[in-house]
């Protein structure tokens, strides 16, 4: 997105084919492990606007699918209170490997606006290691 501040940009290869990588980033009922939150469950299937509900540090947390390119990539959004962060996921096949990208876009808007570059330092702390989670989670 452009213009959107951005707090991170992560690449990764994955010695795995683009269909098992696709497979495991969208097994919701896998998937707390890599995303490093307490539950995840997904109130549908993984299509556009299916909400995803996460449990993290005792709270439940929403996110929703608004981007969606099956096989190839997926845009997670979270909105909490005045910052929304927009998670995007993208696969490149290469072969038997898979390269993986992850962008996170954080916008900020009434009173959280002054606190933006702590918000996308704290989100990419938290979040930037969700790649390489996800390739041990494959076995990688």
């Amino acid at each position: 997105m452009a213009g959107v501040p951005q707090a991170f940009r992560v690449t990764r290869t994955v010695a795995r084919p683009a269909e098992q990588v696709w497979a495991a980033l969208t097994d919701w009922d896998g998937a707390a492990g890599w995303l490093k939150v307490d539950r995840i469950r997904a109130e549908g299937p993984t299509a556009m606007g299916t909400r995803l509900v996460f449990t993290s540090r005792g709270k439940d947390r929403t996110s929703e699918i608004t981007e969606l390119e099956p096989g190839r990539s997926i845009t997670l959004r979270s909105v909490q209170g005045g910052v929304t962060a927009d998670y995007r996921y993208t696969l490149e096949p290469d072969g038997d490997a898979t390269g993986l990208t992850l962008v996170a876009d954080v916008t900020t808007r009434g009173p959280w606006r002054p606190l933006a570059p702590v918000i996308r330092t704290a989100i990419r702390r938290a979040d930037a290691g969700q790649l390489d989670a996800l390739a041990a989670a494959l076995g990688d």
